[in-house]
């Protein structure tokens, strides 16, 4: 992006956010607000298929669409037949949806016969004008560049207080563990809870500019919010760096606070949570009244229960650029993962896929995004994750608003979770298949990756190298990977710095490990903890 445009962007920013911050949302009024969206949920799908598909020549739907023989007319009639997640699955059937490569650009869309070119881009909502760009995960490769809409946050904070009211942390003084851009999660999450009334008092971050490549512009785009929004009467603080290693820094601070207010609230992913809590036990602090809320991984059985050993309540939620937050947890859970879809602003199904590389099949979710501010446009897109969706009633306020859709046991069935970051696919394949073989020799076969769980809920990662191979000093081959990993995209940049932090990664020598049907996948899962809890 040009200087010019850059500014001009900034510019649109400071603009938005004077509104943003002008008007502090209500209780009342979030529960007007969402109770009217549930109330209009079918006809917000048709309002925007119809201004942001059929109204848009390069929409990549619209291809599809033709080739399933379905105009709009045909589409209002089965959403009244069939209802929204009735008239979804049947153009899941009919070849209308977006696998997750798709989304991201990587493959183009295939459908019968019928090839079409696509890049990440086309799925922006063209009416958006974004306040400024983050980048996603890059779960399976590269990240997505994702426009973030001072509106769409707007939307999305509705539902945040109200599940925050129902877990009883609305109004208790709160931190966060989050990174600084280009990873949104930290300023996405001040704001949003500061369009409330949430004002975050510290901001911990585990990454600093220095450890990442292209910094500076990112570096200024941080202060420039900080600075609008304490001009606009939010103190927004300034991240604080405390490293992974450092977690009892974040320990010591919620023991202070503790002792004042008796409550606190930190947002935080698992691991992070998992860490302060272990922390917390070293220096002998009580965190009794300590409530997390945390996602970026799954809320396992062993994370769970080293958490709750601290005294701590865990919240679990599930985000993801794209869309923002999606679902939250459960007041009466039946287990550990157990959250409540926000069916105002998505619609849901799953279809069964075959996992690539591999002879497991898998219910994946297939996403829809109803508001018009969502950054974008999103019809039957799979989302890279699967796990039960189920509709029962549970008493927890959250089931007052019709958000009686559950989601548990989620799991993606491309990604390598560690320390709330993700990364496997064409980043790390390459640096398996080609960059540690030409270096230390041997082929892609002598190679892996393997993900494991250790007793304390810590996903332990090893790297894989066959004993044939010579190798003089196994360090050696850790700092060539993550060196690799810096020199690729942003989001692998951030990996190689979370996973440095970590100290995680080890060299195993042992053989890769082969499946049953006799392939050698690049990410093997290992032993996951045995152990179960509720929350």
């Amino acid at each position: 992006m040009s200087i010019f445009a850059d500014l001009k962007m900034y510019g649109r920013f400071a603009w938005g956010l004077r509104s943003f911050l002008r008007h502090t949302l209500t209780l009342e009024e979030a529960k007007a607000i969402v109770h009217k969206r549930m109330a209009e949920r079918e006809d917000n799908f048709l309002r925007l298929v119809r201004k942001g598909i059929f109204g848009y020549s390069k929409s990549p739907y619209l291809p599809l669409l033709k080739l399933a023989q379905c105009e709009m007319g045909d589409l209002e009639n089965m959403v009244r037949e069939k209802g929204l997640e009735g008239t979804l699955m049947a153009l899941r059937e009919a070849g209308v949806y977006i696998s997750f490569e798709e989304f991201k650009g990587r493959k183009p869309i295939v459908r019968n016969g019928h090839v079409f070119s696509v890049r990440d881009h086309n799925f922006d909502n063209p009416y958006l004008s974004p306040s400024y760009y983050t980048e996603s995960g890059g779960t399976t490769g590269a990240g997505t560049r994702v426009a973030l809409d001072l509106g769409h946050l707007a939307e999305q904070a509705p539902l945040m207080m109200l599940a925050y009211d129902a877990h009883g942390v609305l109004n208790l003084p709160s931190a966060i563990w989050h990174g600084i851009l280009p990873d949104p999660s930290g300023i996405t999450s001040i704001l949003r809870s500061a369009r409330f009334g949430q004002v975050t008092r510290k901001w911990f971050s585990p990454i600093q500019h220095q450890d990442l490549k292209r910094s500076v512009k990112n570096r200024l785009a941080t202060l420039y919010i900080i600075n609008m929004g304490r001009l606009f009467g939010v103190p927004i603080p300034k991240p604080e760096i405390v490293h992974l290693d450092e977690a009892a820094v974040i320990a010591s601070w919620i023991a202070e606070t503790l002792k004042t207010y008796h409550e606190c609230f930190i947002r935080a992913s698992i691991s992070k949570v998992l860490r302060i809590c272990l922390a917390a036990r070293e220096k002998g602090l009580d965190l009794k009244g300590a409530v997390f809320t945390g996602g970026g991984e799954p809320p396992t059985p062993a994370k769970v229960t080293e958490a709750k050993r601290s005294g701590v309540r865990l919240i679990p939620n599930y985000f993801f650029s794209e869309i923002g937050i999606a679902a939250m947890g459960c007041v009466h859970p039946i287990d550990e993962n157990d959250l409540h879809l926000f069916r105002d602003i998505l619609a849901l199904i799953s279809h069964p896929r075959l996992v690539p590389n591999s002879v497991m099949t898998v219910n994946a979710f297939y996403f829809t995004t109803l508001l018009p501010t969502a950054p974008k446009l999103m019809m039957n897109v799979e989302s890279d994750d699967y796990g039960l969706v189920e509709n029962r009633s549970c008493g927890c306020p959250l089931e007052s608003y019709g958000f009686t859709d559950h989601l548990r046991h989620i799991r993606s069935f491309g990604k390598l979770t560690s320390e709330g970051v993700t990364l496997v696919g064409s980043e790390m394949v390459r640096i398996l298949e080609e960059v540690l073989p030409a270096r230390f020799g041997g082929s892609p076969l002598d190679y892996q990756l393997l993900e494991e769980e250790d007793d304390q809920g810590f996903t332990q990662l090893s790297l894989l190298v066959n004993p044939k191979i010579k190798i003089d000093d196994e360090r050696t081959v850790i700092k060539v990977l993550l060196e690799t990993l810096g020199q690729g995209s942003v989001s692998a940049d951030l990996t190689r710095t979370i996973w440095s932090q970590a100290g995680k990664l080890r060299v195993k020598r042992m053989k890769p490990i082969w499946t049953a049907r006799g392939k050698l996948m690049p990410l093997h899962i290992g032993h996951r903890s045995k152990r179960s809890t509720g929350i």
